[in-house]
C-alpha cells in the first residue's frame, strides 16, 4: 500500500481554456482513517466539462473550488482500509474525492456498486452520471417519442453517443453533429446514428441540418450551445423541444455568443429546458436498471477515452474543450 497521497490542487483561475498550468501537484502522507472513514485507492477519475465551470470565479449553481483546494471530481475507488461496518477491504465504491490517488473520506460520502451489474468501466460511464444524464435528459426532459427526429450536438462525446443510441432504441431517426470525418464515421458505424454532420466542414450549419432533417427536428439534445444552438432552433418542427445539457463552446469563451433565433420558438410552439441530472436522483436506480438491461442485450454501449496516470487529469480537461476526445474521457490512476 502506498504511504503517499498524490493530488492536484487549483493553483490559478483560467481566463480561457484550463490546462496543467492552472494546477499544482502535491504529495502528502496518507491519513489513517478514523471511525466512520475509509482509506481509498483511486482507480478511475472522470473528466467532465462542468469542471471548467467549477474553477471559475462565479460558477453559478455550485460552490466554486478555492485556490489551493484539491480539484473536485468523481470516480471509482477501491477500499484499502475500512473503519465503517458497511464496507470491507476490497469493495469498489463511487466517490467524489477529487484528483487524489489515496484519499481518506467519510463512509457516508461514498456509494457501493454492484459488480454483477457492470464493470468499473461501465460504472464510470454508461451506468454513471454520463448514462443517467442521457437517459433522463432525452426521455424526461426531451419527452422523446417513437418516429421522431432527434438531433444531438457533441454527439461523439460522453453523453452525446449515449443519447443517440437511446434515441435509436426508442425508434427515432437520429442525426449527430461532431467535429471531423473520423468522429462522424464512428457515429454511424459504431453507435447507430442514421446520419452525421461534420460541423467543421459546413459553412452553413443550419442548411446542413435542413438537408439531413428535411422534415425538421423534434428534439435537439444540446451539449454545445452558441451558434450550434441557433442552427438547430432554425430547424425545429412545430412542438419541438430543446434539451440544454451543456454549452461547452461557451464555457471557456472569452466572448459569449448571443443566440439570435429565440423568436422562432413562438410560432413553432417550441420549448427550451435545461436540467441537472441530480434533479432525478430519486430515480437513479430506475435509470441504471434500464441502461444495464439495454447494455446486456447488446443495444447500448459506451466508448471510453482513457488517459493513463493522475498527472494526465489536467491535460484531459483541456482536451475536452479542444475536441480531442472521442467518447467518455477518464483517467486511470491505479490498478
Amino acid at each position: 500500500m502506498s504511504n503517499a497521497n498524490h493530488r492536484f490542487v487549483l493553483a490559478a483561475r483560467p481566463a480561457g481554456l484550463a490546462g496543467p498550468e492552472h494546477f499544482a501537484a502535491q504529495t502528502r502522507p496518507v491519513r489513517a482513517p478514523e471511525a466512520g472513514e475509509l482509506l481509498l485507492e483511486t482507480l478511475y477519475l472522470s473528466v467532465d466539462p462542468a469542471m471548467r465551470v467549477w474553477i471559475s470565479e462565479n460558477p453559478g449553481y455550485v460552490p466554486r473550488i478555492e485556490l489551493g483546494d484539491t480539484m473536485r471530481g468523481s470516480g471509482i475507488s477501491r477500499v484499502l482500509i475500512s473503519r465503517d461496518s458497511r464496507f470491507d477491504t476490497g469493495d469498489l465504491v463511487q466517490t467524489r474525492a477529487g484528483w487524489q490517488s489515496h484519499p481518506t473520506v467519510r463512509a457516508d460520502d461514498v456509494e457501493a456498486f454492484d459488480r454483477a451489474v457492470g464493470t468499473p468501466e461501465d460504472w464510470m460511464g454508461l451506468l454513471g452520471m454520463t448514462g443517467l444524464t442521457a437517459y433522463f435528459g432525452l426521455r424526461d426532459v426531451g419527452g422523446v417519442r417513437p418516429g421522431e427526429t432527434v438531433l444531438v450536438s457533441g454527439a461523439a462525446g460522453a453523453v452525446g453517443q449515449v443519447v443517440g443510441q437511446i434515441a435509436n432504441i426508442e425508434q427515432c431517426r437520429v442525426i449527430g453533429l461532431a467535429g471531423g470525418p473520423e468522429k462522424c464515421a464512428s457515429l454511424t458505424r459504431d453507435h447507430g446514428f442514421h446520419a452525421a454532420i461534420d460541423y467543421k466542414a459546413e459553412p452553413d450549419l443550419a442548411a446542413a441540418i435542413a438537408r439531413a432533417c428535411p422534415g425538421g427536428v423534434d428534439v435537439f439534445y444540446d451539449n454545445v450551445g452558441g451558434p450550434t444552438l441557433d442552427a438547430a432552433i432554425a430547424n425545429l418542427r412545430i412542438g419541438g423541444r430543446v434539451v440544454i445539457c451543456g454549452r461547452i463552446s461557451q464555457t471557456a469563451a472569452s466572448e459569449l455568443y448571443g443566440v439570435k433565433n429565440l423568436g422562432l420558438l413562438i410560432g413553432r410552439r417550441a420549448r427550451i429546458q435545461g436540467f441537472v441530472v441530480t434533479d432525478f436522483a430519486a430515480r437513479f436506480a430506475e435509470g441504471r436498471t434500464w441502461l444495464a438491461g439495454q447494455h446486456a442485450a447488446g443495444r447500448l454501449h459506451q466508448r471510453l477515452h482513457v488517459l493513463d496516470g493522475l498527472d494526465q487529469a489536467p491535460v484531459g480537461l483541456g482536451m475536452l474543450f479542444r475536441g480531442e476526445n472521442t467518447g467518455k474521457l477518464v483517467v486511470k490512476v491505479n490498478g
